[in-house]
C-alpha cells in the first residue's frame, strides 16, 4: 500500500539519519498578479570568469558575448569564504554570512565540539507510543538554517509571482514562492548527501578502505545468479534501529554480457547490458503492513564477467509522492516528473564519492554526471516555456560537481598531472560551458524584448594543486597540544587533543576557532585576551611559506569582526576564517579534526579543481541583456539590483 499522508512523510523521515519526520508540508503563499515584468536569472554553479572571458575570445560561447555586447558582462564578487552554500545564503539574503549565519559546509555546536551540516537541523520527539518492540513515532521537524529574508518574498507581498528551481540552501523549501524546488541540500533517502550502493564479486580492491559515500558489498554470484539487497533509513516504527530494505535478484546471462534484474516483491524486470545505466526505478521499503517508504534509483551494470559488479545510485525520494518536503506547492514535484520524467530529487546528483573511491573510472563518471546534467537542462524547457510572468530563477550545479573532479587535465602544471591520460578529458569543462552558452540562446531566442536576462555564478573555479593541513600548522605553531605527540597522524576529530593547553583549533574547509573560555567546552582563552590571539595567529598565517612554490600559502586571514558587516549572527563564525592562496586549499584531514605529518603536501585526490580559497581569486560571472537599474558587483546586492527591475528598492530590510 502505498501512503502519501503526512503520517508516512513523518515515518520516513524520523528514522532518516540526518532528518526527522515533518508534520505538514509547506505550500505556497501569495496571489497571482497580472501578467506583467518578467526577469530569468540563471545560476550557473561555478562559471569561473577567467575560463569564461578565454572561452568567448576563442568563439566557443556566442551567446553570452552577445550578451556582453548588447548588455553587460563582467566579474561578480563571490562571499567569504567562497563556499557553495556560504555564496548562495549571500545571494538569496542580501546579506554578509554575519547575517544570514551561514559560514562552512560544516558548523560546529560550540558547546560539545560535534560537527553538523550548517544548513538544515533536524529533531525528533519522543515516541507517543510503544508496544513491544514497535513504536508509534511523534513528528519531528527539519529546520533551515538560513536566517534572512529571501528576495522572493517582497515580490510574492507585491502580487508578483515567482518560481524558484533548485536554488542551494533552501531545503526545505521556505514555502514563500508561488513554486519550489529544492536543490543542494536536499538529501537521499536515508538523510545523507548521497550514500550508493557498490556490489562486487571480488572486494579485495576495497579491503581495509574507508569508503565514503557509500557502501561496498561482497556479491556472491553462484549458478549465474546473485540476490542483493537495497538499504533505505531506519524504520521509524521499531524501537530497536534496523535499516529498512527490499531485495532484489540478478540473473546473468551465461554467454553474453547482458544481467536481468527483478526489482521487489512484484517482479518488475529491466535488462541491462554491460556498461549501461537503467532508467528510474521506484523501490517501495515495508514500515508496517500500512505504510510503506517510497524512493527511487538507478542501476548501472559495470562488469559482468570475469567479476561481477553493480552500482546503485543514492535513493532518491520519489518526486510523484516524496517522503520530505522537497517543493512548493507539495504537488509541484509531481507535476514536474509527470511533464518531464522522473528526475534526481538529490541535492548534488553526481556521483563524485563512486570516482573518488576508486568505484568509477573517469569516463564512467562523466557517463553518470551527463545523465543528471541533462535531466535538468530538459526540465528547465519546460519550465521556461511554462513561465508567464514575474520572476524565474533556475539552478545549474552540474559544472561545479564536474570542474571539482576534472580541472587537472586543464593544468598541465598540477603536481599529478598525468601527460598520458589527462589531455583526453581536457575538453570535458570547456564542453560544458558551452552547454550552458547554448542554455543562454535557447532563453534569447524564447523571452519577449522587454524580459530581463540575468546570467550569474555563485564563485569561480581553479585548480587545487596544494593541501594545508590547518590543524598541523596550529600544532607546530604551538597553538593546539596533544597529550601524546607521537600519535598524532592517528588522530582523527581532535583525538588525543590536550584542550587544557590548546587556544585554538580548526574545523571545516576555511574554519579556524579559538578555545575560548565559556563558548567551547573546555575553554584556555579569555574574551579579553581573544582579539590580540586572533590577531597573532592571522598574523603567522598571512607569514607562512609554501616550500613548494616559494610563495605565501595563505593570501587573506579574515577577521571575522572585520570582514563581516551584517552581525546578526556573528556568533555562530569561526574567529578567522582562511583564505589560502589560489591553487591551495584546506585538506579533507584538517576539516574534520585531523592531524597530518606535514603541513603542506602535494593534493593527490581525484577532486583535483576547488574553489575554497582567498576569495578575490576565485570571482563568478554576471551578464545581463540589458544595463541593470542598480549596479550589482557582488553576489550580497545581486538580489538588490534584481529586485530594483521590480521597483523594489529596500532589499535587504533590517532585521
Amino acid at each position: 500500500m502505498r501512503t502519501r499522508g503526512i503520517l508516512r512523510a513523518a515515518a520516513a523521515l524520523a528514522g532518516a539519519g540526518t532528518l526527522a519526520g515533518i508534520g505538514a508540508f509547506l505550500t505556497a503563499c501569495g496571489t497571482a498578479a497580472a501578467p506583467g515584468k518578467r526577469v530569468i536569472v540563471l545560476g550557473f554553479d561555478g562559471m569561473d570568469y577567467e575560463l569564461t572571458r578565454k572561452l568567448m575570445d576563442e568563439g566557443r560561447m556566442p551567446n553570452l558575448s552577445r550578451l556582453a555586447r548588447e548588455g553587460t558582462f563582467g566579474p561578480l564578487g563571490t562571499t567569504v569564504p567562497p563556499q557553495s552554500p556560504v555564496a548562495w545564503s549571500s545571494f538569496i539574503t542580501g546579506k554578509d554570512p554575519g547575517g544570514h549565519g551561514i559560514f562552512d559546509f560544516i558548523h560546529r555546536e560550540p558547546t560539545t565540539l560535534i560537527p553538523y551540516l550548517s544548513t538544515t537541523r533536524t529533531e525528533t520527539g519522543e515516541p507517543l507510543l510503544t508496544i513491544g518492540k514497535w513504536q508509534i513515532p511523534a513528528s519531528g521537524s527539519i529546520e533551515l538554517l538560513r536566517r534572512g529574508q529571501p528576495f522572493w518574498e517582497p515580490l510574492e507581498e507585491r502580487g508578483i509571482r515567482t518560481t524558484i528551481m533548485r536554488m542551494p540552501a533552501n531545503f526545505p523549501p521556505s514555502g514563500t514562492a508561488s513554486h519550489e524546488l529544492s536543490g543542494m541540500g536536499t538529501p537521499d533517502i536515508v538523510g545523507s548527501y548521497g550514500t550508493f550502493l557498490f556490489y562486487t564479486a571480488d572486494r579485495k580492491p576495497f579491503a581495509g578502505k574507508k569508503i565514503s559515500g557509500g557502501k561496498v558489498i561482497e556479491a556472491a554470484v553462484r549458478d549465474n545468479k546473485f540476490e542483493g539487497r537495497i538499504y533505505g533509513p531506519d524504520n521509524p516504527f521499531l524501537i530497536e534501529p534496523e535499516k529498512v530494505k527490499t531485495g532484489f535478484k540478478v540473473y546473468l546471462d551465461p554467454d553474453q554480457p547482458v544481467a536481468k534484474i527483478v526489482v521487489g516483491d512484484d517482479d518488475r524486470e529491466l535488462i541491462l547490458k554491460e556498461g549501461e545505466w537503467s532508467g528510474w526505478v521506484q523501490i517501495e521499503f515495508d514500515l508496517i503492513p500500512t505504510q510503506t517508504l517510497r524512493g527511487m534509483c538507478r542501476f548501472y551494470l559495470k562488469e559482468v564477467r570475469p567479476v561481477f559488479q553493480l552500482f546503485i545510485t543514492p535513493v532518491n525520494f520519489d518526486p510523484e509522492g516524496p517522503a520530505a518536503p522537497i517543493s512548493t506547492p507539495s504537488s509541484f514535484a509531481a507535476e514536474l516528473a509527470e511533464a518531464t520524467g522522473e528526475f534526481y530529487t538529490q541535492g548534488m546528483p553526481e556521483n563524485t564519492k563512486a570516482l573518488t573511491e576508486g568505484v568509477f573510472s573517469r569516463r564512467e563518471f562523466l557517463a553518470q554526471a551527463e545523465i543528471a546534467g541533462r535531466e535538468v537542462i530538459d526540465q528547465y524547457y519546460w519550465v521556461l516555456d511554462h513561465f508567464e510572468d514575474g520572476l524565474l530563477f533556475y539552478y545549474f550545479g552540474n559544472l561545479d560537481q564536474v570542474s571539482h573532479m576534472m580541472w587537472r587535465p586543464l593544468d598541465p602544471g598540477h603536481p599529478k598531472y598525468d601527460p598520458e591520460t589527462d589531455p583526453e578529458f581536457a575538453s570535458v569543462i570547456p564542453e560544458i560551458y558551452e552547454k550552458l552558452d547554448a542554455v543562454v540562446g535557447y532563453t534569447l531566442d524564447r523571452i519577449a524584448g522587454d524580459t530581463t536576462l540575468v546570467v550569474m555564478s555563485d564563485h569561480g573555479f581553479t585548480s587545487w594543486r596544494r593541501s594545508f593541513h590547518l590543524n598541523t600548522w596550529l600544532l607546530e605553531n604551538g597553538y593546539l597540544t596533544l597529550r601524546d605527540p607521537s600519535k598524532r597522524q592517528a588522530s582523527e576529530f581532535f583525538a588525543g587533543v590536550d584542550w587544557s593547553r590548546t587556544r585554538a583549533y580548526a574545523l571545516g574547509l576555511n574554519g579556524l576557532y579559538i578555545n575560548l573560555r565559556g563558548r567551547e567546552p573546555n575553554g584556555t582563552v579569555s574574551a579579553s585576551d581573544r582579539e590580540a590571539l586572533v590577531a597573532e595567529i592571522a598574523h603567522k598565517l598571512l607569514a607562512t611559506i609554501d616550500p613548494a612554490t616559494g610563495a605565501p600559502a595563505v593570501t587573506k586571514a579574515y577577521i571575522r569582526e572585520q570582514i563581516y558587516k551584517d552581525r546578526e549572527n556573528i556568533e555562530l563564525a569561526p574567529d578567522i576564517i582562511v583564505g589560502y592562496a589560489k591553487g591551495t586549499r584546506g585538506s579533507n584531514e584538517s576539516a574534520l579534526g585531523g592531524l597530518t605529518a606535514e603541513i603542506l603536501t602535494d593534493n593527490d585526490e581525484q577532486w583535483n579543481g576547488d574553489h575554497c580559497m582567498d576569495h578575490e581569486a576565485v570571482p563568478g560571472i554576471l551578464a545581463t541583456n540589458r544595463k541593470l537599474a542598480k549596479t550589482a558587483t557582488a553576489l550580497d546586492n545581486l538580489a538588490a539590483a534584481i529586485l530594483a527591475e521590480f521597483g523594489i528598492e529596500d532589499f535587504p530590510t533590517d532585521g
